[in-house]
């Protein structure tokens, strides 16, 4: 799932680096673009000239200066800096509707349905099967989030615990440390951060990586930290209509993982699934009226 990345996307220091080549007028300009490009995300570069009380063609040189192609791809890289540093209250803004509680539930699940059929055609089936075959030979798994993301890493965790696979799951600073500075290049590490990325879990991918396991990031943006970091990258965007971030793209991406792994061995799976049959029809967990 991992494109070719072009220009400044492909590293964000460089783009640093390049905006303190430009004039200091220059940088005056672009500046503000670059810290809060949500606003100026749809612009053209007309309307953008006019916003920023300049005119087109020192838009056009300023974005070339930036080691962008054309203006085009300068946009879809505000788009991507609008993605990695949101907030909540810019999803909230932007979907605002005036205490509208219906139109408020609409969007939400519209919202929904966007992020799952944007995952829906940019998923790598093949990339999956690649990644299932190499979860059932680690002979380590870790799973590492936090905050929020906590949720998805537990999910994951219980799924793979259920096909016996070598799995352990950390979600705090101090186990996300411990878990990954023993891997090894027999182990495989899959990271779980939105947006800008989580500190500890940024670091931990990084701990993991630089000892030779291999690295898997879940993720919404290949700006973040994450992408540059791990071998691998999976793409579901949390994009909201309110204030939280939406997690119904990444549980489905979860699952299509869980669902490729059930399938790399499936007479072993199947196995499992008889196994626990019995377990489900009478076991002391279930409640019996």
């Amino acid at each position: 799932m991992n494109p070719k990345k072009s220009g400044p996307t492909a590293a964000t220091p460089s783009l640093a680096e390049r905006i303190g080549l430009l004039s200091a007028k220059r940088q005056e300009i672009i500046r503000p673009i670059l810290e809060h490009p949500r606003p100026f995300v749809l612009l053209s570069v007309r309307a953008l000239a006019k916003r920023l009380k300049t005119d087109p063609a020192t838009i056009v040189r300023i974005v070339r200066g930036l080691g962008f192609v054309n203006y085009r791809e300068f946009q879809r890289h505000l788009h991507d800096l609008s993605i990695a540093f949101a907030t909540s209250a810019d999803t909230l803004e932007a979907g605002a509707r005036d205490g509208d509680v219906p139109s408020s539930i609409r969007a939400a699940v519209d919202q929904d349905l966007k992020n799952l059929t944007a995952l829906k055609h940019s998923l790598d089936v093949h990339k999956l099967r690649s990644l299932a075959a190499r979860l059932h030979g680690a002979r380590r798994i870790g799973i590492i989030a936090g905050d929020l993301a906590d949720v998805l890493a537990a999910y994951l965790h219980y799924q793979l615990t259920i096909l016996d696979l070598p799995v352990w799951c950390a979600i705090s600073a101090g186990r996300i440390y411990h878990l990954t500075r023993t891997f090894t290049k027999k182990d495989v590490l899959i990271a779980i951060s939105f947006r800008r990325g989580l500190r500890q879990t940024v670091e931990g991918a990084r701990q993991a990586s630089e000892l030779g396991a291999y690295s898997v990031a879940i993720t919404d943006t290949y700006l973040s930290p994450l992408a540059r970091i791990c071998n691998d990258t999976f793409l579901a965007s949390i994009e909201s209509a309110s204030f939280g971030a939406s997690y119904s793209a990444p549980v489905t991406l979860l699952n299509a993982i869980i669902a490729a792994c059930g399938q790399h061995r499936h007479a072993r799976t199947l196995a499992t699934a008889r196994e626990l049959a019995e377990e489900q029809r009478r076991g002391f967990r279930w409640f019996n009226a």
